[in-house]
């Protein structure tokens, strides 16, 4: 469209862009931002009259139907001079474009039309100086100006204006009672927003007309006047007449889905706009107006009051419907703020209300309105029916999970079906209340698919919806179908194949771009009635299928299951006719089947003892007939399956009969053997009346007395209860009222017996005489138990056992069982001393801390719990502390601690010994480091004292630690840690690690005494020592006392160097870490450090000389200090030593020798 040179569109865009300043390319991004529609319909629709343009700074050129607001900019209002379809040949005619301010502009430029121009013209003093007519032209042009301005602003504001007459030109004589313009203007916009208004205010339209102007009083007006008023009443008629006609229902004849909240708004506009038509003719210049017609007698009076007339009842009508509309739009709000499975309750409501605005509406009591009205209703469902099932939700639930949404659906069904039954009560209450009531009132006389229209069509829509779910649904089960039979592979394929194939229908449909939901779009029927084609064929394919895979059913309980999987398919008449023979087929099947069942009967009914092994005989026999029975009724079930599509009726009477006989049979044996196992149950019964409730056994332990025999009983009645179908013969009938009551005094004896044997069993020797006192009481109440039976007439199943003497003797199995657990608690504490690491070390080797703290404190900790373990069992025995029996107990604690204390001591000293040991050692137990001091070389720490002393030390902790917790015994003296000194094992460990502490310091003295070889180097003076190689060239040995002075040459100094250097590389192999013994670490770094750094010193001394003699010989101003020995070196071979020995000169030597 906006291609078209001469549209409207191509008119309206020249007028936006230059209005605007825009470039093309900003009108091109308008209408892709689907703002196309406004557009359109505008110049499409005979009823819009108004389009307006404007531009806003973030979302760039906005188009509408109505007066923006808030808006600060240029404003573009487009209108029709005539209300019709604007097209290519009238847009030139009919359009009419103007700029405008955003906010108010109209109200700005029209009060300064009344109140500085028109009154400036009218004036009679400024009217002399213009030329004549100049005045009068330019005040009616003024005028009509105005009038189109304040049209424009009603517009804006959606309501009607009526022009007001050129009366300004007219000034001689005063109609108005000299109401001014300012006064006139503010009336008018005073009364412009208000909607208080009651007609019943004004009951005539023109009684007050007369009151506001005598016309005794008013001079006759001109012919022009009076022509224009005249001419003006007739554009208030037309206007008033075809605002009047306008009419709601003709959204809904044009086919159109409007809302009840759109048709209150209508009203309600309505009743706004025919208020501000009613103040408009009150105002002070239709009053003028209205006086000058009458006052000339005019035809037009009559005209005007009809006009009045007709807005007053239109205002009445208005006003009724809006006020009785509002209950009913309340309703249906309501139903917006719920969920869609609670709006089926909310339809009676609805049409309840729609009942009593029938009923209370003087102006709406209208066949056509309410028919109107119930199709906005429908309209409001069918909008919400839409949402709540969403369109292309429908149309993925083809392909993903068509279940939920066939629910949604159903119910959606369900609520409109709920609507037209609420219509359907409604109307038929409706009409009970008009025959009942004395005066007769209006009936719904409206025929229903005049109000369904809209609705039976969306509902004829959803049931092709749910149609499509159901198969997609019910072909979707083919997906988990596994068929039987000796071809069940290739018919499994073939199933799932049709489904293969049936699926990519529904994606096909499913991805149709088109709303289900929306009857309008027949592109879905179209696409809908081409895939129920196609599943139509899928179905024929299926059949052949089926037919097949039944021929491969072995017995009939496979052929009826899968006639259930197709169930679906089976009821259609195609496929009836093609199952007809194999029907006949499978009723042979069941004739089999029953044929098999009376066979294993007669066969079996003698043997039953095969099946009861392990199981009371009649119970088994009777579940026997019980299963036969089920097969039986399970072939009666198959038949039933496919009996309406078998058309053969005598065949089907003749299995059915069959059916009938084989079950009688099986019920009458049932029947017999019930009564010979009542018989039976019956005679135990009475046996288990006379046993006493338990006994003891030889080995002193208790028992249920002949607790097989009761559980055999108890199996019983738990069956008879549960069946209800066993003759209840005189000792049943005494057990079984009470068999809960037996049944729970046997749990619970059981639970007692089971609870007794077993704490007596785990009882130890030395806690028996704790407990001999409470031993003998409980005796006392197991003999009570003893004299009791299961007979009822012991009051055992009506009271049940005494629960005070079971509670008595669970009670004391309690105490027991708490006494042992506290038992094992300690027991458990002193066995686990024994694995704690009592030493500090990292891994294997041994850390200067001695014992750990962490376990001092445990072990301390842990004492102090067996001490309150020993009083609460203690209490629970309720056992003096000075009885021989309870310090026996505490000697026998006390036993265990200090085995525990022995383990964990053992231990310890057993690593040392270990350790220690060089056959058992892997790594060092202990680090020594050798250095070289100014007295020679000496360990740290030293073997003699530190090392021993800390192993020392390390034992006497290790035997401290069994002194941390509290003895135990009363009758013991002393702690743990002087019995365990004493402890013959203990000392054997101890003895071997002293023994192995003098053997490894023994062997580091020999490795000390081996690295003395060295001595003279850290011994000898270094002064004297060089002074005498100075003296005699070489060093004297300590036997010459005196030798002939023989000046050392370059051959002695490199002799000495050579030797040094043999020395440092010796030195410097040694080894860094040296065990001794197995477990004694040696660093000998730090020795061999120091030793390096003494050669370094001596090897320093003689080449410190020849470096000096070096620089001596390059002082030329010094050749006369010069030493006597530096004299004889050459300068040359002095420095060939030097690098031959690797030694680097200084700078400042290298220096002067370059030069």
């Amino acid at each position: 469209m906006e291609t078209e040179q001469d549209g409207p569109l191509t008119l309206i865009r020249t007028f936006t862009l230059n209005g605007l300043r825009l470039d093309p390319d900003r009108w091109q991004e308008f209408l892709s931002k689907k703002n196309t529609v406004t557009l359109s319909g505008f110049c499409s629709s005979q009823d819009r009259d108004w389009l307006f343009l404007h531009l806003q700074p973030d979302s760039g050129l906005r188009a509408g139907l109505q007066f923006p607001l808030g808006v600060q900019t240029k404003v573009l209002c487009v209108s029709k001079t005539v209300p019709e379809v604007v097209t290519k040949e009238t847009c030139r005619r009919t359009l009419r474009m103007q700029e405008t301010r955003g906010g108010d502009p109209l109200s700005h430029v029209i009060g300064l039309t009344e109140e500085v121009t028109c009154l400036l013209l009218s004036n009679a003093a400024t009217r002399e100086r213009w030329s004549q007519g100049i005045a009068e032209g330019a005040l009616r042009i003024l005028e009509r100006q105005k009038n189109a301005m304040l049209v424009m602003k009603a517009q804006v504001a959606g309501h009607t204006f009526l022009p007001h007459p050129a009366l300004y030109h007219h000034g001689n004589q005063d109609y108005s009672h000299h109401s001014d313009g300012r006064h006139e203007d503010s009336h008018n916009d005073h009364h412009l927003h208000h909607e208080d208004y009651r007609s019943d205010h004004h009951d005539n339209g023109h009684h007050d007309n007369s009151s506001h102007v005598e016309s005794g009083d008013l001079k006759l007006p001109d012919e022009t006047l009076l022509h224009a008023c005249q001419k003006m009443v007739v554009e208030w008629a037309e206007l008033v007449s075809k605002y009047l006609q306008q009419d709601w229902s003709r959204l809904v004849l044009d086919r159109l889905s409007p809302l009840p909240g759109e048709e209150f708004t209508f009203w309600k506009n309505r009743l706004q706009n025919l208020l501000f038509l009613h103040n408009q003719l009150m105002s002070p210049r239709a009053q003028q107006v209205a006086a000058i017609l009458q006052a000339a007698g005019s035809v037009y009076w009559s005209t005007l009051r009809t006009v009045y007339r007709d807005i007053q009842e239109g205002v009445q009508e208005a006003q009724d419907i809006v006020d009785n509309l509002a209950p009913v739009l309340q309703k249906l709000e309501d139903i917006l703020q719920v969920d869609f499975q609670q709006l089926k309750g909310k339809a009676s409501d609805i049409m309840e209300e729609v009942c009593l605005l029938w009923g209370r509406s003087k102006f709406y009591c209208k066949p056509e309105r309410v028919v109107v009205l119930l199709q906005e209703i429908c309209n409001q469902f069918i909008h919400l029916s839409g949402k709540f099932l969403c369109g292309q939700e429908v149309m993925r639930a083809l392909v993903s999970a068509p279940g939920p949404v066939l629910e949604d659906v159903r119910l959606v069904i369900q609520t409109l079906n709920t609507l037209k039954e609420a219509y359907a009560q409604s109307s038929a209450l409706l009409d009970n209340r008009t025959h009942s009531q004395d005066t007769p009132s209006h009936s719904w006389d409206i025929p229903s698919h005049l109000v369904f229209f809209h609705l039976d069509r969306f509902m004829k829509r959803l049931l092709s919806i749910k149609e499509v779910l159901s198969v997609c649904l019910q072909v979707y089960q083919l997906d988990q179908m596994v068929l039987s039979g000796v071809s069940s592979t290739m018919w499994t394929d073939a199933v799932q194949q049709v489904l293969q194939e049936f699926l990519l229908h529904t994606r096909r449909l499913s991805g149709c771009c088109c709303d289900p939901t929306d009857p309008e779009d027949l592109n879905f029927e179209k696409n809908l009635n081409q895939f129920l084609a196609q599943v139509l064929d899928l179905e024929t394919w299926l059949v052949s299928v089926l037919s097949r895979a039944l021929e491969d059913c072995s017995d009939a309980s496979s052929a009826a299951k899968l006639l259930q999987m197709f169930g679906f398919i089976l009821d259609r008449p195609l496929i009836q006719n093609q199952l007809h023979p194999l029907l006949s087929r499978l009723v042979k099947m069941i004739q089999i089947e029953l044929a098999q069942i009376e066979l294993q009967f007669y066969s079996q009914k003698d043997k039953l003892e095969t099946f009861y092994k392990f199981r009371p005989a009649a119970p088994v026999g009777l579940l026997w007939i019980q299963q036969l029975l089920q097969r039986t009724g399970a072939a009666l079930k198959n038949y039933l399956t496919f009996q309406n599509r078998h058309q053969d009726s005598s065949e089907g009477q003749l299995v059915q009969n069959r059916i009938r006989q084989i079950l009688d049979l099986l019920q009458d044996f049932r029947e017999s053997a019930r009564s010979d196992w009542s018989a039976q149950l019956d005679s135990d019964c009475g046996f288990i009346q006379r046993l006493p409730l338990i006994q003891t056994t030889k080995h002193g332990l208790l028992e249920v007395s002949c607790s097989h025999r009761v559980e055999s009983v108890l199996k019983g009645l738990r069956y008879v209860c549960r069946k209800g179908e066993v003759e209840l013969r005189p000792h049943i009938a005494q057990l079984l009222p009470c068999r809960d009551d037996i049944t729970q005094t046997y749990l619970r004896l059981s639970h007692m017996v089971s609870c007794y044997n077993q704490v007596f069993s785990d009882t130890l020797q030395v806690e028996r005489p704790l407990i001999q006192d409470q031993l003998q009481d409980l005796n006392q109440t197991l003999t009570q138990l003893q004299k009791k039976t299961w007979s009822p007439e012991g009051d055992v199943t009506i009271h049940g056992v005494d629960q005070l003497q079971t509670q008595t003797v669970l009670m004391f199995c309690c105490t027991l069982r708490e006494t042992r657990t506290n038992m094992e608690a300690m027991t458990t504490i002193a066995q686990g001393w024994a694995e704690l690491d009592l030493l500090q070390r990292s891994h294997d080797y041994l850390l200067e801390g001695g014992v750990t703290e962490h376990t001092c404190r445990r072990i301390r900790e842990e004492g102090q719990q067996l001490l309150k373990l020993i009083q609460v069992n203690r209490s629970l025995y309720k056992a003096q502390e000075s009885s021989q029996t309870w310090i026996d107990y505490l000697d026998h604690i006390d036993n265990e601690v200090q085995d525990g204390l022995f383990q964990l001591l053992h231990r310890a000293l057993h690593f040392l010994s270990d350790s220690m040991n060089p056959q058992t050692s892997s790594s060092a137990l202990l680090a020594v480091r050798l250095q070289l001091q100014e007295t020679g070389s000496a360990f740290e720490p030293l073997l003699d004292g530190g090392l021993s002393d800390f192993l020392k030390t390390t034992i006497c902790d290790i035997y401290a630690t069994a002194a941390l917790p509290p003895r135990i015994s009363r009758s013991r003296h002393g702690n743990y840690q002087l019995l365990l000194q004493q402890n013959p094992g203990l000392c054997a460990l101890e003895q071997e690690v002293l023994h192995e502490l003098q053997q490894v310091r023994e062997e580091a003295e020999h490795l000390r005494e081996g690295l003395d070889r060295y001595s003279h180097l850290w011994l000898s003076d270094r002064k004297t020592m060089f002074k005498d190689f100075l003296k005699y060239g070489r060093q004297l040995a300590p036997e010459e006392l005196e030798a002939g002075q023989t000046p050392p040459t370059l051959n002695n100094f490199h002799r000495e160097m050579e030797s040094l250097s043999a020395l440092s590389s010796e030195v410097s192999h040694l080894d860094d870490v040296i065990i001794l013994h197995g477990w004694l670490q040696v660093d000998l770094r730090p020795f061999r450090t120091s030793l390096l750094s003494i050669i370094y010193t001596w090897r320093h001394m003689y080449t410190n000389y020849l470096l000096e003699s070096v620089s001596n010989s390059m002082q030329v101003h010094t050749e006369d200090e010069e030493s006597p020995s530096s004299s004889t070196f050459s300068v040359k071979d002095i420095i060939l030593l030097l690098e031959a020995a690797a030694v680097e000169l200084p700078k400042h030597l290298t220096a002067q020798l370059q030069c």
